[in-house]
């Protein structure tokens, strides 16, 4: 019923920045937080930014002032600018959403696939 889509990710030298973004489409009703976390090979997955319905946002610690993370509510759309990127940036990012859905209304969490960030020289 519901797909988040990421899109943005690649391979960048250290310093360099990308532009992660995700969509959302089916049938929603209303989208409440969205976030992007990331997972590192043999590692957990992690918070990254999180960013409410009325844009309020909040950021782990290791990526304050490099990272920001908007969203265009009449879209459906979130996206993560990312600067200064650093090799332990390196990790496939996911997009999660919690999202009400209409027929039938129900609430419930969404991830989409996954996206590739490689931090190299």
């Amino acid at each position: 019923q519901v797909q988040l889509v990421e899109s943005g990710g690649g391979l960048v030298q250290p310093g360099g920045s990308l532009r992660l973004s995700c969509a959302a489409s089916g049938r929603i009703s209303t989208i409440y937080n969205m976030d992007w976390y990331r997972q590192a090979p043999g590692k957990q997955r992690e918070l990254v930014a999180t960013i409410t319905s009325d844009g309020t946002s909040n950021y782990a610690d290791f990526v304050k002032g490099r990272f920001t993370i908007s969203r265009d509510n009449a879209k459906n759309t979130v996206s993560l600018q990312m600067n200064s990127l650093k090799p332990e940036d390196t990790a496939a990012y996911y997009c999660r959403a919690i999202i009400r859905t209409s027929f039938p209304s129900a609430i419930n969490t969404y991830w989409g696939q996954g996206t590739q960030v490689t931090v190299s020289s």
